[in-house]
């Protein structure tokens, strides 16, 4: 028999795209149309229904970059058309890309009352379900002239970018033309053709040639376009669907992959938007959906993220009434855990912490809904504390599909056990469809079930599907098609379910799946370690300055009766989250985002620091003394953790250099540092180990320059191929002594440099206090510190411990790691002697290590990625002046390498008064770090501790409190008593002290109530 395959696939394509899908909306009349255009910013529903509209014909352009238009649409529905459903049709310019990346619009009733949203795939307004015939209508478009950034042609990729892309320009010219504007008789059998012949076409293309079901539904399709009459669709479309009908009859085999599918809108809460859009794209998505619920009771619709449905609360909340309603029918199922969807590399832990307990209090609160999971589908990269984190607030299943990205090797599971740097193990899934925007397509089923690592022992995986990353959600088709994929011959079987139901079952089904432990690290989007600094800046700034707020705010409290700013706690909290979203932290958004970002971190610092010296001057009293208040949870120079003391004479004073050679010399009788002619590290002695820190010939602190042009991702990315071209700043302007150290100042390009390198007394740690003008383009700045160090591992922070990676690349998994992150520190050691580097905020690393030509001595290098400057998406990144710090600690153990790194971020502050302040808590146990001390979030007055061990090995502990103690018990994160899920053995011994014990990197939460004083 001759094949017709090709000819009948190519039929079909012209004939659906052409004929069918348009004949869904055949008959038409025009209605008028009125326009206002907002100037500034988008203005209240009720200025935009009570504008002064002017009237507007097709063709009209519209909407200059990042603009507001109001659209009146106002006619009479045809008598003729009584008994039909009547819609209207829209195009407001819309181009061929995603649903969140064009023009969007919020479609009103007069009354003010939502219908539904507008974007480029989903393009209709429903006006009469049946029509009576004759009634009349006016709806508003609210439509946004969101450019299209998203776009691989836009200027940005090659040089110059018009200055829209920054935010700005709002004077340039319209973006968009009104093309169509119609009311229309929406034809559903026709309609449900389109459906039948896309789902079947689809799966037949996905089928082997050799499988008879493909040659089948071939022949049925061929048959089913035979008896379509293209002059007159409507009336052929009845008899052309009973063609195709036994074609649906025919039942999935037993053994097909189940697809639990789970309606999704990925938003990303700003990224090549700004978050004040966002707020109107959470309003245009979540108004699809239930509107999509009434029609499709079936339908669920699982979303992450509580501080877009707090948006949708404040600012949209006719919208928020409805997804209420949806909830309580369960439809509508608030998942994820969290306030944002956060980047989980750079964000500290106890930021973490707080990301779910405001996310799981905000479903509590505002849904009666405990959630048991973390979902995070597009972050770049998980740390490994994160499977206790998750355990301790409650939750038992973990998905992502972000590691699919990975660029060198294929992660070997899609189902399986998440092990923590603890023990602490979560069930995980990755959808193996690769995607959180499926459109529940022939393909991706197909490429779901083929790609499905864990065929052997398992056969279920989930499905999100719906329009994302610039939201839309879920549409009327791709629901089409999943009631189509039920128990369909050929296919996986699609049942749309809850993400809670999908992991009871695939935990049931594989119970013993594979066991993944440490860090899920992603192959891909290094750069995100190190773009955009500033906003990396203001976010660890931030996280220890609450830290600081919280520690003397308790403090003061009851010690002196000082308010505790719970509502100013809360809101600043809310706000650093925020800005740990996945695209913001990470420097991945535009400029726009970027400059408000740094706006909004210098009012967090000013009112964090207000609050701080508020409370610390309750402590202090009334004096002209210098108290100084120590907030790391460390002891340092007379000073206890986290409290304070009286201090009458200058500590920890800088070494005053010395000429030596052609350079000079810093001496503390610990280390003796060499600094050369040049201006780089020549010498890092180890005085009291007789050993030389640095490699022989070797000089750290070098200053490299690498060009930085990665092939896909401007900002998210570092490939590897960087390294081969570099340029060591080897030339300094100018090479100085001064009281505080030595200065150095160098220029190259359109930059300058200028660093002040300091030792303290007493102190093992060279600081290096760096000032940078900075304007090179795709361009990436490294320091250097080559070590005499033998090192099989590094140690890096972590939050809430420590990660050991490889040094060597022996394994593919191993070379793919040239970039890695560190929070405070990163340590590098052998058997009785090691250093570290610290910072104040850098996150990108790397480690290598030679072999020198003496035979067998080994040089490890570790560099910290300083400075990008990518061009896309925001053309300026980084340009400009910064500030940064980093130190070389010498001859140090982890010890010292955790003590050295709080020390670095949480300065002493000192102010006058006359009163020593007495800790609130202390451990007897280097080992275990306190992280928090503050005042339980119900109001009780009861204290809240978090502490962990630090170190990466069991300890015991004794916590004695600096107040009265009436109780003590452990809590989960969301500071709930008894846990569960605890194992710890917390034992009061006396009035004042709980003795503890802890496993390696446990974190642990205390509830302490004060004894009421008679």
């Amino acid at each position: 028999m001759h094949s017709k395959r090709r000819l009948t696939e190519q039929r079909l394509d012209r004939v659906l795209n052409q004929r069918i899908r348009p004949a869904a909306h055949a008959r038409t009349v025009p209605v008028e149309i009125a326009i206002w255009s907002v100037q500034g910013e988008p203005v209240p529903v009720a200025d935009g229904l009570a504008a002064p509209y002017e009237p507007v014909t097709l063709g009209h352009r519209w909407g200059p970059p990042w603009s507001t238009s109001w659209f009146r649409i106002s006619g009479r529905v045809p008598q003729e058309w009584a008994g039909l459903s009547v819609e209207a049709v829209i195009d407001l310019g819309f181009n061929v890309t995603g649903a969140g990346f064009s023009a969007e619009g919020l479609v009103y009733r007069a009354d003010g009352s939502v219908v539904k949203a507008l974007n480029p795939r989903n393009a209709y307004i429903p006006v009469a379900d049946p029509a009576a015939g004759g009634e009349e209508f006016t709806y508003y478009v609210e439509a946004a002239a969101n450019p299209n950034l998203n776009d691989d042609h836009i200027p940005s990729r090659t040089g110059e970018q018009p200055s829209w892309m920054t935010g700005a320009g709002s004077e340039s010219a319209p973006l968009y033309q009104l093309l169509r504007l119609e009311l229309a008789v929406f034809d559903a059998q026709v309609w449900e053709l389109a459906q039948d012949l896309d789902v079947l076409g689809e799966l037949m293309r996905e089928l082997p040639e050799a499988d008879p079901r493909r040659w089948q539904l071939l022949h049925t399709i061929e048959r089913a376009l035979d008896a379509v009459d293209l002059q007159n669709i409507a009336d052929s479309a009845t008899a052309a669907r009973e063609v195709l009908r036994p074609a649906f009859a025919a039942p999935a085999a037993a053994s097909a992959h189940r697809m639990s599918a789970i309606g999704h809108a990925h938003i990303d809460t700003a990224w090549l938007w700004p978050l004040r859009e966002t707020i109107r794209k959470v309003a245009r998505t979540l108004s699809n959906v239930t509107h999509l619920m009434d029609e499709h009771q079936g339908f669920l619709f699982a979303m992450s993220q509580a501080q877009q449905l707090a948006w949708l609360k404040e600012h949209r909340p006719e919208v928020y009434g409805r997804v209420q309603e949806k909830a309580e029918k369960g439809q509508f199922l608030p998942v994820g855990s969290l306030w944002v969807e956060p980047d989980t590399n750079i964000t500290g832990g106890e930021a973490l912490v707080r990301q779910l307990i405001h996310g799981k209090r905000f479903y509590l609160d505002e849904f009666g809904v405990e959630t048991e999971e973390m979902w995070l589908p597009d972050t770049f990269g998980y740390n490994a504390a994160m499977p206790q984190l998750m355990k301790l607030a409650g939750i038992r299943w973990f998905l992502t599909q972000k590691i699919s990205w990975n660029t060198t090797n294929k992660f070997p599971h899609h189902t399986f056990w998440w092990e923590g740097i603890d023990g602490t193990r979560i069930f995980s899934h990755f959808p193996p469809v690769d995607t959180y925007n499926a459109e529940i397509t022939g393909a991706e089923l197909a490429h779901a079930v083929g790609n499905f690592q864990d065929k052997e022992a398992a056969n279920s995986s989930l499905l999100p599907f719906g329009y994302g990353d610039g939201g839309g959600g879920p549409t009327r088709e791709m629901l089409a098609r999943a009631e189509r994929l039920v128990d369909l011959e050929g296919s996986a079987r699609v049942v749309i379910e809850s993400p809670a139901d999908f992991f009871e079952r695939a935990h049931a089904e594989y119970p013993d799946a594979p066991v993944w432990q440490g860090e899920l690290y992603l192959e891909f989007h290094r750069g995100t370690l190190t773009s955009q600094l500033r906003t990396k800046q203001g976010n660890r700034r931030s996280e220890h300055l609450l830290r600081e707020a919280e520690l003397w705010s308790a403090t003061a409290t009851l010690r002196t009766g000082f308010a505790y700013p719970y509502q100013a706690l809360d809101r600043l909290w809310k706000t650093v989250l925020l800005h740990q979203f996945h695209d913001i932290l990470p420097g991945s958004s535009i400029a726009w985002v970027h400059r408000e970002a740094e706006q909004t971190y210098a009012a967090v610092t000013a009112d964090l620091r207000a609050i701080t010296d508020a409370a610390q001057r309750a402590l202090a009293g009334e004096g002209d003394l210098p108290v100084v208040f120590n907030a790391a949870p460390f002891a340092r120079d007379g000073v206890p953790a986290l409290g304070a003391t009286l201090r009458t004479r200058p500590s920890g004073r800088p070494v005053v250099p010395v000429p030596c050679g052609d350079g000079f010399a810093l001496d503390n009788g610990l280390v003796r540092i060499r600094i050369g002619a040049q201006g780089l590290v020549t010498s890092a002695y180890d005085i009291a180990a007789e050993r030389e820190a640095l490699a022989p010939g070797a000089a750290a602190n070098l200053l490299q320059l690498h060009q930085d042009f990665p092939n896909e991702y401007d900002a998210w990315d570092i490939d590897a191929f960087y390294r081969n071209t570099v340029h060591n700043l080897l030339d300094a302007d100018s090479v100085e002594a001064e009281e505080a150290g030595v200065r150095i100042v160098r220029t190259f390009g359109d930059s300058r440099i200028e660093q002040l390198v300091s030792l303290s007394e007493g102190s093992r740690r060279l600081d290096i206090d760096t000032e940078i003008d900075w304007h090179e383009k795709e361009k990436l700045l490294k320091a250097s510190f080559p070590l005499d160090v033998r090192a099989d591992h590094s140690s890096a922070e972590i939050p809430f411990g420590h990660v050991r990676r490889p040094t060597h690349a022996n394994t593919s998994w191993d070379a793919a790691k040239f970039e890695i992150c560190a929070h405070r520190f990163l340590h590098l050691g052998e058997r009785g002697w090691g250093a570290a580097v610290v910072n104040d905020s850098t996150y990108g690393h790397e480690v290598t290590r030679d072999v020198r030509a003496d035979g067998g001595t080994t040089t490890t290098t570790v560099r910290l990625s300083l400075l990008r400057a990518p061009r896309f998406p925001d053309p300026d990144a980084d340009q400009g002046h910064h500030h940064l710090r980093y130190g070389f600690v010498i001859g140090a153990d982890i010890a010292d390498a955790v003590r050295e790194g709080y020390a670095f971020n949480q300065p002493e502050r000192s102010l006058l008064g006359s009163a020593e302040v007495e800790p609130l808590v202390t451990a007897d146990n280097e080992t275990v770090v306190i992280e928090v001390v503050k005042l339980a979030d119900d109001r009780s007055g009861d204290v809240v501790v978090r502490l962990y061990e630090a170190f990466g090995g069991r300890a015991r502990t004794v916590l004695t409190a600096g107040f009265p103690l009436a109780s003590a018990a452990e809590t989960d994160l969301l500071e709930r008593e008894p846990d569960p899920r605890g194992n710890t053995d917390v034992v009061q011994a006396d009035g004042q002290r709980v003795h503890l014990a802890l496993r390696p990197f446990q974190i642990l939460t205390l509830r302490l109530r004060p004894r009421k004083r008679d």
